[in-house]
């Protein structure tokens, strides 16, 4: 009987919740010891696994750590096995062991390095313990204990109320950002990469496609705060992966050497982020640097600055896919002009506008961007294909939506028509194909996608608001929700047209002041 892996992470959460009432910790307290007992769990599972096929005795002797990295395990000593802290006897100081446990699987396997806690202290041995027998008799195997880990993620995050999504991307927007950008092989790079679901989610496409990740992708990452840097090398580990994940601000250091190196961009980064030090941005030949590709907007606003970035860093092949604020699709004065020159310069090739509540803490919509420096030169340069998702989700909980899979695969599906691919239907798109597209190539469906020319952009004032282009399906009414969205946008814009005019009153105050001083 297959197990239902949701239904077991919510059982396997509200249990450990019930432990966790019984401290006097905050969520962001017990949040990484609790994820590394997961991770360690599936470590087991996989190291036991390769243990068995690995060969052994005679001339061979026995395997060494090498041989289990070479299978995509982490090599666990015998005092590091959760079998093995699980068995301990209760007059054993458990939080003792498992501190030791975690030193010990650092220095078998380097890439852990300062990624597993040492916390344990702080959690009550009785908690301990039963987390360890919570976690021990699940009838589950290889990636499904990934499933668990993210879960327990999304969780945590909710509790943490990160804005803006910055520290976990729910899982069936990174989907459809894979599923549209198709990271079959190359450089991958998330310069705000929180705890890197965009990795793990491009290796299980790979995966999916019948390919072995671990050849066929590379991964580099950025994340400002070490914590979550962390979190991520330890996701990845859940996850058999690795990469090159540093700590730096994306905004002020360039660890990668970034621009043009990449085949994938991919990130959600922060919203509406101020007080960036655009002085900072600036070489010493008075240059803009050009990770940002796209200048430097006067509004006191990151977004244009994150869209630059994600802009430079890719090759002349390369593919972005990245979250944005809707008001970034409408923005005036120099975010216009920042919007136009990338509009113009061909690499504009897919807009996805989203429901309200798919994100833990922001209820408003949010905006797919996607773009494609492989298009130049091809039928779809200097067009692009905009898609109204608004109407499409799953209702999880009355504050929280998602995509379903055949949702993902349908959406993928119209990009794919689009570029002229062959469709994906295993995850049952099937019906949706047959009901808007009729098994024929791409058109224009009021309500649903729409292509646009350049010129159609222009006149819009480069507009990337879905809602300018596609129109409504026959029938439907505008909504609280697009009246929202509105308010919001308008709302935002008045802030950036006051931050300017704010600029320029004192420039003004400075002229005047040099004047009188002559």
């Amino acid at each position: 009987m297959a197990v239902d892996l949701q239904d077991l992470s919510r059982r396997l959460f509200a249990t450990a919740n019930q432990l966790w009432t019984n401290t006097e910790l905050r969520p962001d307290q017990y949040a990484q010891p609790v994820l590394a007992l997961i991770a360690l769990r599936q470590m087991e599972a996989r190291f036991d696994v390769v243990d068995a096929e690995l060969p052994r005795g005679g001339r061979l002797g026995n395997p060494t750590p090498p041989d289990y990295h070479a299978k995509g395990a982490i090599f666990l000593p015998p005092h590091a096995r959760f079998s093995y802290l699980l068995g301990l006897p209760e007059t054993e100081n458990l939080a003792e062991a498992l501190n030791g446990a975690m030193e010990a699987i650092a220095e078998y396997n380097p890439d852990l390095t300062g990624v597993l806690p040492q916390g344990y202290g702080s959690l009550p041995n009785s908690v301990l313990r039963e987390l360890l027998r919570l976690l021990q008799p699940l009838a589950i195997t290889g990636d499904a204990y990934g499933l668990i880990f993210e879960y327990f993620m999304g969780e945590f995050a909710s509790a943490f109320m990160q804005k803006g999504g910055e520290y976990f991307t729910p899982s069936s927007i990174v989907k459809l950002i894979v599923e549209v950008i198709e990271p079959f092989h190359g450089r991958i790079l998330d310069p705000a990469c929180g705890s890197g679901g965009m990795f793990v989610h491009s290796a299980e496409f790979v995966k999916r496609h019948n390919e072995n990740p671990a050849r066929a992708i590379s991964i580099y990452g950025v994340e400002k705060m070490a914590d979550t840097q962390k979190l991520c090398r330890l996701n990845l580990a859940v996850h058999g992966l690795s990469g090159d994940i540093r700590v730096a601000s994306s905004y002020y250091e360039d660890p990668h050497q970034m621009v043009a190196k990449f085949d994938f961009v991919m990130a959600n980064p922060p919203f509406n982020q101020k007080e960036v030090d655009t002085a900072r941005l600036v070489n010493e030949a008075g240059h803009v640097d050009a990770r940002f590709s796209l200048g430097v907007p006067s509004v006191n606003n990151a977004n244009y600055l994150w869209i630059g970035l994600f802009n430079a860093a890719l090759n002349d092949q390369g593919r972005a896919g990245f979250v944005m604020a809707n008001s970034a699709s409408d923005a005036g004065g120099s975010e216009r002009e920042m919007r136009r020159k990338l509009i113009e310069s061909g690499v504009v090739d897919v807009i996805i506008s989203t429901s309200p509540n798919m994100f833990f803490t922001v209820t408003l919509p949010v905006t797919l961007w996607f773009l494609d420096k492989g298009k130049k030169g091809s039928s779809r340069e200097g067009h692009v294909l905009f898609i109204n998702a608004r109407h499409i989700f799953r209702q999880v909980t009355r504050a929280y939506r998602d995509f379903t899979p055949d949702q993902i695969e349908f959406l993928g599906n119209i990009v794919r028509l689009w570029r002229g691919e062959e469709v994906e239907l295993a995850a049952g798109s099937d019906p949706s194909m047959t009901a808007y597209f009729g098994g024929e190539g791409y058109k224009d469906i009021p309500g649903l996608c729409r292509i646009a020319t350049r010129a159609e952009i222009a006149a819009q004032d480069w507009s990337l608001n879905p809602g300018c282009y596609v129109g409504v399906a026959p029938g439907e009414q505008p909504n609280d929700e697009d009246f929202r969205e509105r308010l919001e946008a308008l709302q935002e814009e008045l802030e950036g047209l006051n931050d300017e005019a704010k600029r320029l009153q004192a420039v003004i105050a400075a002229n005047v002041a040099e004047v009188l001083t002559v």
